[in-house]
Formats: structure tokens, sequence, C-alpha cells
């Protein structure tokens, strides 16, 4: 989300979770004020690569409940800002999957994250508008609860059912670019149908 308006407009949607990305070569990139959301929803701040500093001022300028790392941060990294956050904020850690992602490398960050997040493995570090092929999820060998990413639309609600039955620990479907009218400002009309069809 970017925009304050449509920010406003999407929060009496009551989605879980509402994210703001602060890496600026994005051109989604949020560097405003964060208007007054419903308690309900926890914001997250998404960073890629960046220092622990960065996180921990944003953290607190927004008042996040949740950071998604979106770059190759290390299982000492997530230990470290784990700690400097005090447990306070979720931290979700994003793994970019293709046909052939190993889910061993998974293990090393699970006492160090709250959630996984897959999306799709492509030339952005997220908001590539593609969906992974969700059968390579059969071989998730955990039961950390992950967020579903990737090209996720109104096209694609009834795969999205369908894994939602599956014994898979998913916590959140996550949906971005599939819903815009330009980068960061999101179709309320078209998330609505999307959240009363998927009722999840």
């Amino acid at each position: 989300m970017k925009y304050p308006d449509n920010i406003l407009e999407v929060g009496t949607l009551l989605p879980d979770y509402m994210g703001f990305i602060f890496w600026e070569k994005s051109a989604r990139y949020f560097d405003g004020t964060l208007p007054t959301l419903p308690q309900s929803i926890k914001k997250i701040g998404v960073f890629v690569n960046a220092n622990k500093e960065e996180i921990e001022a944003q953290v607190l300028k927004h008042d996040l409940q949740a950071v998604q790392l979106h770059g190759q941060e290390s299982v000492a990294f997530c230990h470290e800002l784990k700690n400097t956050l005090a447990n306070t904020t979720e931290i979700i850690k994003v793994f970019s999957v293709d046909d052939t992602f190993d889910f061993n490398q998974l293990e090393p960050f699970e006492t160090v994250c709250d959630y996984f997040l897959f999306d799709t493995k492509g030339k952005l570090p997220g908001g590539n508008g593609t969906t992974f092929d969700w059968k390579v999820l059969e071989q998730y060998p955990s039961q950390k609860p992950f967020f579903l990413s990737g090209g996720i639309g109104l096209d694609e609600i009834d795969l999205v059912k369908q894994i939602l039955k599956t014994d898979l620990p998913i916590i959140a479907i996550d949906v971005n670019s599939k819903f815009e009218i330009e980068a960061g400002l999101k179709n309320k009309e078209e998330l609505d149908r999307f959240k009363q069809k998927i009722n999840f």
C-alpha cells in the first residue's frame, strides 16, 4: 500500500495484515505518514537487505506489528533482529520458490522467524505477478505457518480454495499486483470480491 486515502479505503475491508514497502527501488516504496488504521490490522514493513537499525527505526516510526524480510537475510541476522525487537514484532522470512526449491534450507530459520512467506522466484524480490507451481508445497516438511504469495488474483480463487483444503499450515493469502490500478494503488472492489469468495 502506498497512498493514504487508498490505505484507509482498503482498511475498511479489515484485512488481517497490510503491507508497506520500505525498499527505495520499488515502485511501491512508501515514504509518507501512515494514517490511523483499525487496531485489528497488523501493519507489515517490507524490507530487502536493510540493516537492523533501519528496520528498527521504521518499526518505531510507523508502529509496525510485523516485518517481512525479502532479501538474503541470514539466520544470524533474523536472530539478532528478533532480540532487538524484543519479540513484540512478528518476523516473516520470504523465500522465492521455483520447481527446484530446496525446503531443507528452511530448518535453520524455524526458531528465528514467526512465519515463512513463499513467493514466486522472479526478476524482482516480489511483485512479479506470477504464480509458482503450488505442487512443490507438497514437499513442505514443517508445521511452521506460512503466507502464500505470488501472482494471486481473482482468477486464482478456485486454486486458492483447493490448497486451503489441504493440511498445509497456511496462515495468510498475500495479494498484491493483481489487484492494482497502478503500483501501490489497490482496487478495493476487487479485493472485496476476493475476500468474500475466499472467506478465509
